[in-house]
Formats: C-alpha cells, sequence, structure tokens
C-alpha cells in the first residue's frame, strides 16, 4: 500500500475535438500525505479543474492511476467509485450548495445520513465541529440568515464531518471578502492538519497558499513545478502580488 494519503501516476485525460486529440491532463504525477493541505494552482485552461474532478471521482481518467487509501480509483466501476467518492472524499466549492431548507446542523448532518452513520454520536460530533468553527449559536439557522463566511464554514464541517480520506475545495472562498476568505483557509487548513486529512484546495488567488504546506502549479495539461517551504511559496505569492 502507497504510504501516501493519495497519489496519482502518470494521470492523462484526453478529449477528441475536430482537429484531433487534446489532453486537458498530461501524465500528471503527484503525491499528498494524510495531514498535508496543498494547493493546485494555474492560468485558465491549465487542467487543475479537471485534475480536481478526477481527484473527486466524478470523472474518469483516460490512462494512468489515482490512488487512494491504496485503492485505484480510475479501475472502479461507476456503482463502485460512486459508493467510494460518497465514503472516502469531502468537497467544498465556490458555491457552497447548502440545501436553503435545512438548518446549518441539518445540512452536517446530512453527510452522516447519506453514509448510513447519523447516531447519537455522529450529532453530537456535528454540533461540536459547527461549534468550533465558531457556529455554535447558529446551529438553527438556515441557510438565508447566515453571511458567505458563515455559510462556507457550515460546507467545511459538512466536508470533514463523515471523516474523508481526502476533502477537496474548489475555489472555496471566491465569492468572500479578502479578510473573510483568510479566515475560511485558515480555518480549513488548521482543521486537515489536525484530523489528518489529506487536503487539496484549488485556488487562483495566491495570496491564500500563505497557508498551505505545498503549491503544485499546472500549465497546459501538465504539473510544471511542485513548490515547498515558506521561502518559496512566499516568493510565489509576491510574483502575483507585482503582476
Amino acid at each position: 500500500m502507497s504510504i501516501y494519503a493519495l497519489e496519482t501516476k502518470t494521470v492523462r485525460k484526453t478529449y477528441s475535438i475536430d482537429s484531433g486529440l487534446i489532453n486537458a491532463v498530461d501524465d500528471v504525477s503527484l503525491q499528498v500525505s494524510a495531514g498535508e493541505f496543498v494547493a493546485l494552482v494555474g492560468p485558465s485552461g491549465s487542467g487543475k479543474t479537471t485534475m480536481l474532478s478526477m481527484l473527486a471521482a466524478l470523472l474518469k481518467p483516460s490512462s494512468g492511476q489515482i490512488l487512494l487509501d491504496g485503492q485505484d480509483l480510475a479501475s472502479m466501476g461507476d456503482t463502485d467509485r460512486v459508493a467510494f467518492r460518497r465514503e472516502k472524499i469531502g468537497f467544498t466549492f465556490q458555491a457552497n450548495n447548502l440545501v436553503p431548507y435545512l438548518t446549518a446542523v441539518e445540512n452536517v448532518e446530512l453527510m452522516l445520513r447519506l453514509n448510513n452513520q447519523l447516531d447519537k454520536s455522529g450529532k453530537l460530533r456535528a454540533r461540536e465541529l459547527l461549534s468550533r468553527l465558531g457556529l455554535g449559536e447558529r446551529l438553527n439557522n438556515l441557510p438565508g440568515q447566515m453571511s458567505g463566511g458563515q455559510q462556507q464554514r457550515v460546507a467545511i464541517a459538512r466536508a470533514l464531518i463523515h471523516n474523508p480520506s481526502l476533502v477537496l475545495a474548489d475555489e472555496p472562498t471566491a465569492s468572500l471578502d479578502t479578510e473573510r476568505a483568510f479566515q475560511v483557509v485558515k480555518t480549513f487548513a488548521g482543521l486537515i492538519h489536525e484530523q489528518k486529512r489529506a487536503g487539496i484546495m484549488v485556488t487562483h488567488d495566491l495570496r491564500l497558499c500563505e497557508f498551505v504546506d505545498r503549491v503544485f502549479v499546472m500549465q497546459d495539461g501538465r504539473l510544471v513545478s511542485a513548490l515547498a517551504g515558506k521561502d518559496e511559496i512566499a516568493s510565489l505569492i509576491n510574483q502575483q502580488n507585482h503582476n
């Protein structure tokens, strides 16, 4: 079994177009450990969204392997992949996709219900996690009664509540102001580290990379660099600030 929570091996996604074949993702290999929070960045059309969709088991690669907890998503049939995604992967996206007629705690409990884990202990964990995220007084509020930042924290709790091995965040702060965006990502990073999940965030705002452990840079479908360490990441952030 792989020592990594997540590992991809020469993953490729190919599409057929009028002029021939195009590789939206081209031979990408990466590894993420449990308790590690990484960012996936790159310009529009770089392949990062396609890559995230494959990591989320929403899209099957044309070739290569995606190993999560040692199991290959690429070789699974559709039914097994759906079940595996529900149990092993957590999501939080730009549109937080909260159910509007469910309260904050009910939205979080929904993931437990889908995984047949909604027992007394699960209900208690949902309340405790929301409280840790500063929403102890908002448990019974509907999404429409909460701010954008509060809704995003509910989405984070929902992504983590069923103890997934991998948590994915796709532009999770795009609709938030800078201060709230930093608060949300800092909180998210802390929970990833504490709960020993593998976390991947796609973002166009490189300033948020301050809170990640490594940065994977994609361009034209390929992984062109992997940055680690405060100095390398700070240099990347400064480049965006001066552009």
